[in-house]
């Protein structure tokens, strides 16, 4: 089964999404630091109700950075994300671009260091969408920015 990719990043891109362009270019996407699952089992969730469920998702979706909810929408697409999943891959995407622009201002007089801060920051992620994915799901992730990188070479090459 081939599928396509229409790549949500423009030819030429500001500099705001440079941080989401270099994770996707390195093969990586970086993410913010998980709760321990103890944490998450300590406390029991409290029912929701649908209308309620909806109008946190919408305000979610309107909070994200832009990027941030152009990839989730890819990935919902591509991967047949769940509702569930959705929600928790824009919240790993905005806090990725909240945390890549804070390493960006913090240490722009030092790129060395940037670039190692934000390959820390793609490996974390890289974990925390494996944790949230289905096994088949990260195999087409790992695919899809396999292909990204590789397309993104081509163009550079030209």
């Amino acid at each position: 089964m081939m599928l396509s990719f229409r790549s949500p990043i423009p030819r030429t891109m500001p500099f705001s999404r440079l941080p989401l362009a270099l994770l996707l270019a390195a093969g990586l996407l970086a993410g913010c630091a998980r709760r321990p699952a103890a944490a998450d089992a300590a406390v029991p969730a409290a029912p929701v109700s649908p209308a309620k469920a909806a109008k946190a998702e919408a305000k979610a979706v309107a909070a994200a950075p832009p990027a941030a909810r152009d990839l989730t929408d890819v990935l919902t697409e591509e991967l047949n994300l769940t509702t569930e999943q959705r929600s928790q891959v824009r919240q790993i995407f905005t806090s990725t671009l909240t945390q890549a622009k804070q390493t960006q201002q913090r240490l722009k007089a030092d790129r060395p260091a940037m670039m190692v801060e934000l390959k820390r920051l793609n490996a974390a992620s890289d974990q925390e969408l494996q944790q949230v994915l289905t096994a088949e799901q990260y195999q087409q992730l790992k695919a899809k920015q396999r292909q990204v990188q590789e397309q993104m070479r081509a163009r550079k090459g030209q």
